[in-house]
């Protein structure tokens, strides 16, 4: 077992539900998961998700769940709706902001760790020398950082 694993797995009893709610990055009125995606029978955007990090909640509108994986923005999930509410021509970053709670994270706290550099696929995060991690403008909000934090230190906000 990886020293990063190790870490993961003693945090993960520790994790905090994710309280956003943040929507697949392909639509353009939000209004339109309360009219439209209560009518879809197949919930194909969920189904078709290759992280699946797309779950339909209990209104029947789709959310992304980030502690499960990352965003590829692969448009799977825009070319699988049929009802008008993720389309490809709507594509934009994920609408929310990551950050680093410098309090919990590791790295700002006398401790080396990358874990969040790693998966980045985007390069959006710096560090000074090794340590003190801050997110730059190159993220876009995939969520990839999430999961890998072995002390829950990045936050959706």
């Amino acid at each position: 077992m990886k020293r990063r694993e190790l870490f993961s797995s003693l945090a993960k009893p520790f994790r905090q539900k994710q309280e956003n709610i943040i929507r697949p990055p392909y639509f353009k009125d939000e209004n339109l998961f309360f009219t439209n995606c209560i009518k879809c029978i197949e919930k194909s955007c969920s189904t078709v998700c290759e992280e699946n990090i797309i779950i339909i909640q209990k209104d029947l509108t789709p959310k992304i769940d980030f502690t499960k994986s990352g965003c590829t923005y692969c448009d799977l999930c825009a070319k699988a709706c049929n009802n008008e509410v993720l389309n490809l021509e709507y594509k934009k970053n994920i609408s929310t902001k990551i950050q680093i709670d410098i309090q919990s994270c590791l790295s700002w706290n006398q401790t080396m760790c990358f874990s969040c550099k790693d998966p980045c696929l985007n390069d959006a995060i710096n560090f000074l020398a090794m340590f003190k991690p801050t997110i730059n403008e190159n993220c876009t909000s995939c969520g990839f950082c999430i999961k890998v934090c072995p002390t829950n230190a990045i936050k959706v906000v």
